[in-house]
């Protein structure tokens, strides 16, 4: 993935309404597979 694809996905996930530590956490998760950093359904707007 490439620096304007991962822009176009923090956009969209801003334009969801997601804040800003759900995108990061996930970003993590994406990268690290940590499970602390996976989202949750109660996060899921």
């Amino acid at each position: 993935m490439n620096m304007t694809e991962v822009a176009r996905l923090i956009q969209g996930l801003r334009s969801a309404g997601w804040t800003e530590k759900q995108i990061n956490d996930f970003l993590m998760w994406i990268e690290s597979g940590e499970e602390q950093y996976k989202p949750k359904d109660s996060e899921k707007k």
